[in-house]
């Protein structure tokens, strides 16, 4: 087998990984500290770029708006070249103003669906000064008991916010609308799944798409089902990788449920083979907050993950696939499958790495490299010195 054009393909592939994946997160019980954890943006760019380094696969780092918020954004997007890096997906915060409690873009209050739209106009405005082009929106608006709220009326005023928002985006810029079918609303969510998305994005138009959180789903979804019909609909506009077991979503991408991965890049992979314009430009995104897990380390292994399964997926010998799918025959198809899915790609990706000028184990020249201990003592001293009473 020619292993080029696979190689080449899995160098231009490329995953963006989240600013506050970098810093102190826990569950609703516990923050857990960790020594040196990212404590502002710089920081978190910083660790970012390890990612990268070792990986080759993660130039863009998206932020989380006012988490990340900061004076100066050239001055931020300087720094991030400097790095050899540039932001992301800007991502506003909907859900931890107190004014937010019985929701924001659907809140009956006007004024408070004002403040939202406000918000999000600002993160576009950001977006535009860092050269972003992804506005990633994710509402944790809903109701908790029947009678709460006129649903009806819900959908209609987020359909009226969203619209407002809409119009403010530039040229080239995409919305793309998240889905979560519960928590932290618990009997209706605004947003619950991938039709209301896709409805949504449809009516305002072409710089609308759908974001799909693999997190997200009922037990038991097929993801890549879904994945399939928002490439029919040229709607499917990135993901947000991670994984769970029961109804969270932290947990490193691939590390439960790796044949699931690997079945969406199964789906994007053949569309793009047919010539689905929709399958060669979806952001890649992760979106997990590790919490007992080394940071950086973490980060790197989820990009493993992510390229494990896509090698595996371009593995699929897809002649054969379609020949067993016009015979009907259903184990030959699924063979084909299991014959990809269950070939060793880690050679291959150490072969794309070695051909990049790196070490072909990411998380062996991560640790050799000492970062962490080394900028545990750092911000651990700078932190002392101003009294940050965590030091």
């Amino acid at each position: 087998m020619d292993i080029d054009p696979v190689v080449e393909k899995i160098q231009q592939f490329t995953v963006e990984t989240p600013s506050w994946g970098y810093g102190d997160s826990g569950t609703r019980f516990k923050v857990f500290h960790w020594p040196g954890a990212a404590s502002n943006l710089h920081e978190k760019l910083e660790d970012a770029a390890q990612v990268n380094n070792v990986t080759g696969a993660c130039p863009s780092v998206a932020i989380h708006i006012p988490w990340d918020m900061e004076d100066d954004w050239q001055e931020v997007k300087a720094y991030a070249h400097v790095l050899g890096l540039r932001i992301g997906a800007v991502n506003p915060n909907l859900f931890q103003e107190d004014t937010y409690r019985f929701g924001s873009l659907c809140h009956i209050d006007k004024q408070v669906r004002q403040q939202g739209i406000a918000h999000v106009r600002e993160c576009i405005r950001i977006a535009q000064a860092v050269d972003s082009n992804i506005i990633s929106l994710w509402l944790a608006d809903g109701t908790n008991y029947p009678g709460q709220d006129s649903l009806r009326h819900r959908r209609n005023r987020l359909m009226e916010s969203l619209q407002e928002i809409y119009i403010a985006l530039p040229p080239g810029m995409l919305l793309l609308i998240e889905y979560k079918f519960f928590e932290p609303a618990f009997y209706s969510t605004d947003l619950p799944d991938w039709g209301t998305s896709l409805q949504m994005a449809q009516k305002l138009g072409p710089q609308a798409e759908v974001l799909v959180d693999t997190g997200h789903h009922p037990l038991s979804t097929n993801i890549a089902h879904i994945v399939a019909q928002l490439l029919d609909e040229d709607r499917l506009g990135g993901f947000h990788f991670n994984d769970r077991k029961y109804a969270d979503d932290d947990l490193i991408v691939g590390s439960l449920n790796p044949f699931e991965l690997f079945c969406i890049f199964n789906e994007i992979v053949g569309a793009e083979a047919e010539g689905v314009s929709n399958a060669g430009r979806i952001a890649y995104m992760i979106d997990q907050s590790h919490n007992i897990e080394p940071k950086i380390e973490a980060m790197i292994q989820s990009v493993l993950n992510i390229q494990l399964a896509y090698a595996k997926a371009l593995l699929v010998d897809r002649a054969a696939l379609r020949k067993a799918q016009e015979e009907n025959s259903v184990l030959g198809a699924y063979r084909v499958l299991q014959e990809a899915y269950e070939t060793d790609v880690r050679p291959l990706l150490a072969e794309v790495r070695r051909r990049q000028g790196r070490n072909p184990d990411p998380i062996e020249a991560f640790v050799a490299s000492g970062y962490v201990e080394r900028v545990a003592e750092q911000r651990m001293a700078k932190a002392s010195a101003s009294g940050y009473p965590g030091a």
